[in-house]
């Protein structure tokens, strides 16, 4: 069992206060009087009491970070984005993985009040954030806008949306497809879809929209809408998917129907996560800034800790990434 804070004291020579005040960093504390007490702190091993600490600052240095698993390489490559930058800050994260169900989401965010995190990132869409509106801790949405006051970051997906269709049909598709997450969830990403029907609508293009199910993120349902796809509209072209992983599939699918990539047809893919790169051919996607959407997040998130202003809307720009799969 580590020291206590009064043997600590007894060992540098001074009171329990002096002691306290150097482990909160508040006031004035000489280099020779840290440098003993760290000393003190290693030779005795001791080990502070942070839920006692938090309640006396009354801040806990923790955050949540609720989004639908950390197993999509998107949220996986934002998590790691947002881990960085909060400890970089001396914040611990706690990931929620809310698998798009509803009670699991309320129940984690009942969780992370109980708590007392200092605020919250929220990337899953599926809870009516009004539900717990009041009371609650700061909070940033990832491609979500909840109300006029909460601050979200987002990539921008109807450019996105625009770049990858407009790509498809500079390359000669006659006969477009999208295959995009559940458009019943109130995401910014539907803006991609928006630019989609828009383009190719302008161009007189020949298009057909596919959804997954509503719970998302189920390999089985990417293969199970490819394969309808290619069975209803065998003269399809181009495909764009929402994501570079459901592009992934698309791929294999079409491969294994003896399809040639680009020259039967084309696809893209959205986010520009690692894997892009390793599949053949390689992707071409619409890249998002991952790594900044989540220094963002959490620079939003920590202004509003700190009760300063931060803007609402913090949209962010795409690039396309053209590889060999168009």
């Amino acid at each position: 069992m580590g020291a206590t804070l009064k043997e600590i004291a007894l060992k540098v020579g001074v009171n329990v206060s002096t002691v306290s005040r150097v482990l909160n960093n508040r006031g004035y504390i000489s280099k020779d009087l840290r440098d003993r007490v760290d000393r003190a702190i290693t030779e005795l091993d001791y080990h502070p009491n942070e839920i006692a600490r938090s309640l006396f600052r009354k801040k806990s240095n923790v955050i949540g970070l609720v989004i639908p698993t950390v197993a999509h390489p998107f949220f996986g490559e934002l998590c790691e984005s947002i881990e960085k930058c909060a400890y970089q800050k001396n914040y611990r994260v706690l990931i929620c993985n809310s698998q798009h169900e509803r009670d699991k989401e309320n129940s984690y965010l009942k969780l992370l009040r109980a708590n007392q995190v200092d605020g919250i990132i929220l990337g899953s869409h599926t809870l009516d954030v009004s539900a717990f509106i009041t009371d609650r801790p700061p909070l940033v949405t990832i491609d979500r806008r909840v109300d006029s006051e909460t601050p979200f970051v987002s990539s921008d997906n109807y450019s996105g949306g625009r770049l990858a269709t407009e790509l498809l049909i500079s390359k000669g598709c006659k006969k477009l497809a999208l295959i995009m997450g559940n458009r019943s969830l109130p995401m910014l990403a539907n803006l991609r879809a928006d630019a989609f029907e828009d383009i190719t609508t302008a161009y007189n293009i020949p298009h057909v929209t596919m959804q997954t199910h509503i719970m998302g993120f189920d390999p089985i349902d990417y293969d199970e809408i490819t394969n309808r796809l290619l069975r209803e509209h065998p003269d399809v072209d181009g495909i764009f998917t929402t994501s570079d992983l459901i592009a992934s599939h698309v791929m294999r699918i079409c491969q294994n129907a003896g399809k040639r990539i680009p020259e039967d047809i084309k696809i893209i893919g959205y986010d520009g996560v690692f894997f892009g790169e390793l599949i053949s051919p390689q992707l071409t996607t619409i890249r998002q800034p991952i790594p900044e959407m989540g220094a963002l997040a959490f620079e939003l998130l920590f202004r509003l800790i700190d009760k300063l202003p931060v803007s609402q809307e913090n949209t962010l720009p795409v690039s396309l990434i053209e590889r060999g799969s168009t």
